[in-house]
């Protein structure tokens, strides 16, 4: 799925967002991979209104958000990093459908805006 989400940025010539991007994706579909119970997931990248929209579906209503993280442990840490990169980037970082989807915006960068 990063490949395929790198190759749209490409398409779309966002290549600047390209590092950030996989980090997000990566976490995202970690985090529904490891807390979902399901083997069904979607990802979606879309460009509206000046915003790239990262999500990660895996139908599986549950309450997801950043948390604190105990300094030793491993884990914990994914979605305050995917909210941080949004907030850098003049977005935000949310979820819908009772959890069941993760998202993220991104301000696509002036010069790469079409």
């Amino acid at each position: 799925m990063r490949r395929i989400a790198a190759a749209r940025l490409r398409h779309w010539g966002l290549q600047s967002l390209t590092d950030d991007v996989m980090l997000i994706v990566s976490e995202l579909l970690t985090n529904a991979l490891l807390h979902s119970g399901t083997s069904e997931i979607r990802l979606r990248l879309t460009v509206e209104e000046g915003f790239l929209r990262i999500a990660v579906s895996d139908g599986m209503p549950a309450g997801i958000a950043p948390g604190p993280a105990d300094e030793k442990a491993e884990s914990g840490r994914g979605l305050i990093l995917v909210a941080a990169l949004a907030q850098g980037h003049g977005g935000t970082f949310g979820t819908s459908s009772g959890g069941a989807t993760a998202w993220c915006t991104l301000a696509v960068p002036p010069q790469e805006a079409s």
